[in-house]
């Protein structure tokens, strides 16, 4: 595919960038639209997956017809094989007319199953049958019905995990992934990451009637070296955000840091080296790094309490929160016991904390921090509800440790 399909490409579905990673993503997605073959898209949270999918579509032989998508995660689990696949009269509770599902009624066009691992393992089985004959039933039906629908999915999640640990089939995933489309990152995409800035301050600037705010030499190297564990969704947000708060018009590096330390975290977090992927990172090594973030706080008091022992004063006493325990080295307690003799320091005993603990630790401080609303908690911690429910109730966590 030519450098100038692949503009053209930008141009029509609004794609702002020129970083080579995203470039050959979408070749690959050329390539396959003219096929009938299924397409699995992955990518963190925010990367931008549902553009893939609708280029599939507009550049296959099927873009005349109907163009479908469904979000799996949102659709709860009592009604999702109904929508998918539709249901007959009397069928449950509710269902006072017959009603056709989304591949009935996509039949000869594309379905998009955006956060497919979200599936519950019966709804998977049905969907294997489209995928192998093209078959399926309407729930409460006997009769086999055929459909024509080529299938693209999304996910952010790791389907390898997911397939040792039961929660999704094997088979079903070797007949999504028959081609495989990997969307870049964020932090990978550097050279975008003003485009899309200078694109986000545009958009604002026309939508309310303001001049665009324009980026320092430092703020540009500062944003183009933070690690975006949002992707161009948190990009979008600070943009806005910025765009509307600051009245200086040239932003300079001392303020974007502010915006960029509010987001996500306590504390900014950068790319050193910029060489790592995205697929590096699981949602369980960014609710590691993130729950460290929130610790800093709690070792800068540590630190101010060991301070006024070596002067001599004494500290007001605060409970020492168990994570910080956990980081102190062997020889702390004896180390502040001479500067402090008359003090009795008893060494308290302290396990390594688990992957466990440190997901129940930043899920319970999300729904803390959001009052148990746990659609703003999964938000934040750039996860679906539905996988969201499925931690609580793994993690036994409850209203009382809230």
């Amino acid at each position: 595919m030519s450098e100038i399909d692949i503009q053209s490409v930008k141009q029509r579905f609004g794609i702002i960038g020129r970083s080579d990673v995203m470039d050959r993503a979408l070749a690959v997605a050329l390539r396959v639209a003219p096929t009938s073959l299924s397409v699995l898209v992955t990518g963190e949270s925010g990367v931008g997956k549902e553009f893939f999918p609708q280029i599939i579509h507009a550049y296959s032989s099927r873009k005349h017809n109907k163009y479908i998508a469904v979000n799996c995660g949102a659709i709860p689990e009592g009604t999702i094989d109904s929508e998918l696949f539709g249901h007959e009269k009397g069928s449950f509770t509710g269902a006072t007319e017959a009603r056709k599902g989304y591949f009935e009624e996509a039949n000869g066009g594309t379905i998009f199953l955006d956060e497919v691992g979200e599936l519950p393992l019966s709804t998977q089985v049905r969907l294997l049958r489209v995928l192998q004959s093209g078959e399926y039933m309407r729930v409460g039906s006997a009769t086999v019905q055929k459909t024509d629908v080529r299938v693209v999915a999304a996910t952010n999640n790791d389907l390898t995990k997911s397939i040792e640990s039961g929660r999704f089939r094997e088979d079903l995933y070797y007949r999504l992934n028959t081609v495989p489309i990997s969307v870049p990152a964020l932090r990978e995409r550097k050279e975008d990451i003003p485009l899309l800035f200078r694109k986000f301050a545009a958009d604002v600037s026309v939508q309310y009637g303001m001049p665009p705010v324009r980026l320092s030499d430092d703020a540009r190297q500062m944003l183009m070296n933070y690690y975006w564990r949002g992707n161009i969704r948190q990009l979008k947000n600070v943009t806005e955000q910025i765009s509307a708060l600051e009245q200086e018009r040239e932003i300079s590096a001392s303020t974007l840091s502010k915006y960029l330390t509010a987001v996500g975290s306590s504390a900014p977090t950068m790319c050193v080296d910029g060489g790592m992927g995205g697929n590096d990172f699981s949602n369980e090594r960014e609710l590691l790094y993130k729950i460290l973030f929130d610790m800093r706080s709690d070792i800068n008091d540590l630190k101010r309490m060991l301070s006024e022992l070596m002067r001599g004063h004494t500290p007001q006493a605060q409970p020492m929160p168990r994570e910080v325990v956990g980081l102190l080295p062997s020889t702390t307690v004896s180390d502040v016991d001479d500067f402090a003799e008359s003090e009795e320091v008893e060494e308290v005993s302290h396990r390594e904390l688990t992957k466990a603990d440190v997901q129940r630790e930043q899920i319970v401080r999300a729904l803390r921090n959001n009052k148990g609303r746990r659609r703003d908690a999964a938000r934040e911690l750039f996860m679906s509800e539905r996988t969201l429910y499925r931690r609580i109730k793994d993690l036994g966590i409850n209203e009382d440790d809230i």
